[in-house]
């Protein structure tokens, strides 16, 4: 196992974590030197925040770790290719590196729908690689959805709409 899969294996263990908790699966961690610093996974749901995504988490841990905002010398992997609030955190906090697994074609911020962390910045470079574990970690979210969308059919069967269109009287969400 190379080092990037050994690496994307934690960020994997912490997206399994958010999978327990009933969030989408993603998991990050950011790693400086040979050590993890920064540990974090999904939990939008769990504290009703937007922001608590995965990498946000692993970045502010990390922070806090190295006593200093700036990342320079870190790498951060995560199961999913970044949206572009995360590219923006990832490039102010200096990361030097973002490893991610599986891409994301509706909110990728490095490249597969937006190209946020290629931004072409004399004090600014991340390097981006793609595809670590990527099957692994598109699997994760591919278990994750279906359930919910078999959730979802089976809740819409049982309350089903009724055929004087009044309103539906299950619980939403």
């Amino acid at each position: 196992m190379g080092e990037h899969e050994r690496w994307m294996q934690e960020a994997l263990a912490e997206a399994r974590k958010a999978l327990e908790k009933g969030e989408v699966p993603v998991g990050a961690v950011v790693v400086h030197g040979d050590r993890v610093i920064g540990r974090g996974h999904n939990l939008v749901e769990t504290i009703l925040d937007p922001t608590a995504h995965a990498e946000m988490l692993a970045i502010t841990s990390a922070a806090a770790t190295l006593a200093d905002w700036r990342l320079e010398d870190c790498s951060l992997y995560v199961t999913l290719e970044p949206c572009p609030m995360c590219a923006g955190a990832i490039i102010l906090s200096r990361l030097k590196r973002v490893i991610y697994g599986a891409s994301d074609p509706r909110w990728g911020a490095g490249g597969s729908a937006f190209q946020v962390l290629g931004v072409n910045s004399p004090d600014v470079r991340v390097e981006v690689v793609a595809g670590v574990c990527g099957e692994e970690a598109s699997a994760l979210l591919r278990t994750f959805f279906e359930k919910l969308r078999a959730e979802r059919r089976t809740r819409d069967d049982a309350c089903g709409a009724s055929s004087d269109n009044q309103v539906e009287r299950c619980p939403s969400g």
